[in-house]
């Protein structure tokens, strides 16, 4: 910019920010900016839309919400970062600053934005209403410059961008409708040939817009909602990998785990199966060593079935099923977080459903040897992934046994022969666990609680069933509990019916039935989840078609409740825009991937203080995710990773560290140990016997947003023994 303009834009910012300062502007104005009312009044104003609004309310916010995500997401953060202006209060010492501090960049104003662009869309559809809309954006964007954070050329710049898009965005989609959509999706387009004048042409009317009669339009219909179910996959994948290279998260401490086992590519891990390290290692030779890169490859994972749920679904119930089971499935937050957190369970779904698809093939009269190859090959690449793919053979076993048309696969050699491809998948975990004296054996043997005594625990069923529960919503989770009684009850009605129910309810039941001896974790259930789906879909749909009128009010209650929830899960911090409050870092479901690069920077700043005093230093975390989140986020350990690590894991924990090189050839180094929680402890005493002398340096608090996200207390062991 110009320093003409520059310094004009300052005048007119200390104008309005200082000179019309007043007590009434000071009391109002930040309202403006932001206010607990706000997002309630816009979702309940959502709501009458779709309920009153008819097809011209429900377009009008969908486009809304489309543009908005365009304006907010894309266009104007590309703006900011590309001109990167800092904000007035950043360079102006004499700035008053009335509201939250924002930490990103000053140009556009995005407020200014979003409400123009909100206008633009509004005067298509309710031009009365534009103006009121317009109105307030013109105060909203008045209230950003009197706040203090923005320039008014800031505010002018997003008005502009944002009536653009507003104006612009919905001919454009007004010519997708006329065009594209008209091609794609005949019936419907007749029912709604315009976007912009948005009456709903019934039945009976339809024929007259003009367009010859189509031929076999039920064909039609089922190839409509395929198509759709494929644009609704792509949009997913597209959203997640945006989501991904916005950080709005930060990695698990599985993952940064796991991403450690890529930097050693070998036939096992202590507790995995080797898939998961060479999933990272293509997502990371890819896309570097970034969160992104760790990533990159869940999304697509959760496009893949995707496709194939919605094929399966096309083809043995119809199309329209498909598509609600992938809302659905969008809808449940145990497959919402699989579908952007790269762990084990990504692949260990992959290969259950292929698994289940091929397996219907292969239980057909009809079937091909090649058919039960499918399902050896899908069970070995899941023997890869996790160990519960073991499980599924108990799931095929019940299908044959229990479905009367399949059991005669059962003197043909399909079957054993994809015993024995599956079993290839196991090779590679077998041999690595004879070289190293069978020690995941052991450690699943603990996992499973199996060293200790038995004993009756009703807190685990309680806490299982919660969680159970909440990761598949409340709603899915009832209907698939209906689904599977009410199956198994006329078992002998349906086949694929029966199949799915054997597929999935034997894993979530063995599971829920062994919680009253040990805890069980909830996503161990996640490979049985597309199954379940499935069946309360399949079941669903022919309940429906039978006259059963309420299934269809409890999809839509699970889809309206579900769709917003984990849109919220994805981005927390929304909540204290709601509420004018902060969720309780406690009760944040997003606290275990935030948090970890600030408590890395803690951490270095006394790193970096311990070792000016010029004796060599190194770190030591006392549990695996501490230990592997240090790695990833500082910097010299990610550098130092492959071979010369500098951080470790405590000598007394028993995981994968412990089979590599430790700490204990470093004879008289000190050591900065790292303990994460939100109490202080001792440190263990095999670590301070280690050591010829321990201080403790105390607690440290890991600040995100002003709230407290994390806590660390550290100590500075030194000399090693």
């Amino acid at each position: 910019m110009s320093g003409l303009f520059l310094d004009a834009d300052r005048s007119l910012f200390r104008l309005i920010n200082q000179s019309l300062a007043n007590p009434l502007c000071d009391a109002v104005m930040p309202w403006f900016s932001g206010n607990a009312l706000f997002f309630p009044l816009l979702a309940a104003l959502g709501i009458w839309l779709v309920w009153k609004g008819g097809t011209r309310g429900r377009i009008c916010l969908a486009l809304l919400v489309m543009l908005a995500l365009v304006v907010n997401n894309a266009l104007v953060e590309w703006l900011k970062e590309t001109f990167a202006r800092p904000r007035p209060f950043v360079v102006l010492d004499d700035a008053r600053v009335l509201v939250g501090r924002g930490a990103s960049a000053s140009l556009p104003s995005a407020h200014a934005a979003n409400w123009l662009a909100a206008a633009g869309v509004v005067w298509w559809f309710y031009p009365r209403a534009a103006f009121l809309v317009a109105g307030v954006g013109v105060l909203v964007g008045f209230s950003r410059v009197y706040n203090g954070v923005h320039y008014p050329s800031d505010v002018l710049a997003g008005w502009l961008v944002g009536g653009l898009v507003g104006v612009v965005g919905v001919r454009g989609m007004e010519f997708l409708w006329r065009s594209l959509v008209r091609r794609s999706f005949p019936l419907w387009w007749r029912h709604v040939p315009s976007l912009v004048r948005p009456q709903y042409v019934p039945d009976a009317l339809a024929p007259q817009t003009g367009e010859p009669p189509l031929r076999n339009p039920e064909a039609v219909r089922e190839r409509q909602w395929l198509r759709l179910g494929y644009v609704v996959i792509a949009a997913l994948l597209l959203a997640r990998l945006a989501y991904l290279a916005a950080d709005v998260i930060e990695l698990s401490e599985d993952e940064a785990y796991q991403w450690i086992w890529s930097k050693h590519l070998a036939l096992a891990y202590f507790s995995k199966p080797p898939l998961i390290a060479y999933l990272q290692w293509v997502g990371t030779h890819l896309w570097g060593d970034t969160q992104f890169g760790v990533r990159f490859l869940s999304p697509l994972i959760s496009a893949l079935i995707s496709v194939l749920v919605l094929r399966f679904m096309a083809r043995e119930v119809n199309a329209r099923a498909g598509f609600f089971l992938i809302l659905m499935l969008t809808a449940a937050p145990i497959m919402a977080a699989g579908s952007v957190l790269l762990t084990v369970d990504p692949p260990t779904v992959l290969s259950w459903t292929g698994a289940m698809i091929a397996g219907w093939r292969a239980i057909q009269p009809h079937s091909r040897t090649r058919d039960w190859l499918a399902v050896g090959a899908w069970m070995g690449f899941g023997f890869l992934a996790k160990f519960v793919a073991a499980a599924q053979w108990i799931c095929v076993a019940l299908a044959l046994a229990l479905i009367p048309t399949a059991r005669r696969q059962l003197r043909r050699a399909g079957p054993y022969l994809a015993l024995v491809v599956s079993a290839i998948g196991l090779l590679p975990v077998i041999i690595w666990n004879v070289q190293h004296d069978w020690i995941t054996a052991a450690h699943l043997h603990d996992r499973a609680g199996l060293t200790q005594a038995w004993a009756f625990q009703p807190r685990y069923f309680l806490e299982f069933t919660g969680a159970a529960a909440g990761l598949l919503h409340p709603v899915f989770f009832a209907g698939i509990l209906w689904a599977m009684v009410s199956v198994w009850r006329h078992r002998r009605r349906d086949p694929f019916l029966m199949y799915l129910l054997c597929l999935g309810a034997p894993l979530l039941l063995g599971y829920w039935a062994y919680t009253i001896r040990a805890r069980v974790l909830p996503n161990w259930i996640a490979a049985a989840v597309v199954p379940l789906f499935c069946l309360l879909v399949a079941y669903g749909d022919a309940r429906f078609r039978a006259g059963a009128v309420a299934v269809r009010r409890w999809l839509w209650v699970g889809l309206w409740t579900g769709l917003p929830l984990v849109l919220l899960f994805h981005e927390t911090n929304w909540i204290q825009k709601i509420t004018g409050q902060p969720l309780p870092a406690k009760v944040d479901p997003l606290r275990r991937v935030r948090g970890w690069s600030e408590m890395a920077r803690v951490v270095e700043v006394e790193y970096q203080r311990l070792r000016a005093n010029g004796r060599p230093l190194f770190i030591i975390g006392d549990d695996y995710g501490v230990t592997a989140q240090l790695t990833f986020h500082l910097a010299e350990a990610r550098a130092r990773v492959r071979s010369d690590p500098l951080v470790f894991c405590d000598a007394t924990e028993i995981n994968q560290f412990s089979l590599w090189p430790g700490y204990r050839e470093r004879r008289g180094e000190d050591a900065l140990f790292v303990r994460e929680g939100w109490t202080a402890r001792s440190i263990p005493d095999d670590l301070r016997r280690d050591f010829a002398s321990v201080e403790d340096l105390g607690m440290r608090d890991v600040l995100v947003r002003g709230r407290v996200l994390r806590r660390v207390q550290l100590f500075h062991c030194r000399e090693l023994r």
